[in-house]
């Protein structure tokens, strides 16, 4: 229970990263340069919600969200270090701990 508490933890801040991300992203000078962080933001956020619901809740289909958590994450976390923005910085940060943290989850949950 512990270990899925941490997962929680690491699932909600790169969701909240995420979507701080992608609405600064919003502000920058050249918004066209930004369009497939913000893509992937959106969809990380998404997913991280989604797999914490699951994470939460026991499914028996957690495991396999988890694993596409983490690919998503790992994809995000490679975008936002393309850019030299804070946010992007800090989200692609709070992308690659959650893609860790999701990465230590398969066959630990029960």
């Amino acid at each position: 229970m512990a270990h899925n508490k941490e997962l929680l933890q690491k699932l909600a801040e790169c969701a909240a990263a995420c979507e701080m991300c992608a609405d600064a992203c919003l502000d920058e000078q050249d918004i066209k340069m930004m369009v497939q962080c913000i893509r992937l933001d959106r969809d990380c956020a998404k997913i991280c919600y989604t797999a914490a619901s699951f994470v939460a809740s026991h499914s028996q289909h957690a495991e396999h969200l988890v694993r596409e958590c983490e690919e998503i994450c790992r994809a995000c976390a490679e975008e936002c270090a393309k850019h030299d923005a804070d946010h992007c910085q800090q989200c692609a940060q709070a992308c690659r701990e959650c893609a860790e943290a999701c990465g230590s989850f398969s066959g630990v949950q029960g």
